[in-house]
């Protein structure tokens, strides 16, 4: 069954407008009068509903059932990736949005290729929030992850944060397998660095705001390998696979 976003109202009866994006999705399916989809608002659940009426550029669809079942994880996990080159951040943010990632962060630091101007960093914005939708609906998501706007790591080490942070590091000498397994399921914010990793100075200042080192095993991981493979881990040990 076809799921979309509907950042709207919903309630069981109701007749909605679809948003032009959907609309455009619906026409380009060739869905018909009658035909069933699931539109689910960020708040919760998800509704059944039927194709009421198709336009070229327009859609309206009827509630008929509300389906209150959530695939979310039992904690909260996060996701402060220094920013990559390219388009690895694309790829970052789809995939942790299948894996159960609950907020994204991203970071500027010292060996980031990428600088983002405010004008790009809101480009940028814009379009990961569409990779973060285009994942929820595919995943069986109803809820989306909360995006950030980019921040300097030493501001984001400053901030106070009731979460346990986690910086993968292959200078550590204690692995994350190793400490999920002694911990029980709580909210954990992983720090990740950019191609390069992060310097020794910023893995310093790191742990002087607390942040625990822990590596990912003998070998060293890519920055679009490492956050996921570690959100993949805690997972796996903490039961939310």
């Amino acid at each position: 069954m076809p799921r979309f976003f509907c950042p709207a109202p919903l309630s069981i009866g109701s007749v909605i407008d679809l948003p032009e994006t959907v609309a455009h999705h619906v026409f380009v399916l060739r869905l018909q009068t009658g035909d069933t989809i699931q539109l689910f608002n960020g708040e919760g659940g998800c509704y059944v509903a039927s194709i009421a009426d198709i336009a070229k550029k327009r859609a309206s669809a009827e509630l008929k059932v509300f389906l209150p079942e959530e695939v979310e994880l039992p904690y909260s996990l996060t996701l402060a990736q220094a920013l990559p080159e390219g388009s690895k951040m694309d790829w970052i943010i789809e995939k942790a949005m299948e894996l159960g990632i609950s907020s994204i962060q991203p970071l500027a630091s010292q060996r980031c290729v990428v600088r983002l101007s405010a004008e790009r960093a809101e480009k940028k914005l814009s379009h990961w929030e569409g990779i973060i939708v285009a994942a929820a609906e595919q995943s069986g998501r109803n809820r989306l992850a909360h995006l950030s706007a980019p921040l300097d790591l030493g501001k984001w080490l400053g901030q106070q944060d009731i979460h346990q942070r986690i910086m993968l590091s292959p200078r550590a000498d204690q692995s994350l397998a190793e400490w999920t397994k002694h911990r029980a399921p709580q909210a954990v914010s992983l720090l990740i660095g950019p191609e390069g990793g992060f310097t020794e100075e910023e893995e310093d200042m790191a742990t002087r705001q607390g942040v625990i080192a822990l590596s990912m095993g003998p070998r060293i991981l890519r920055t679009e390998t490492a956050g996921l493979a570690a959100i993949a881990a805690i997972n796996a040990a903490w039961g939310g696979m």
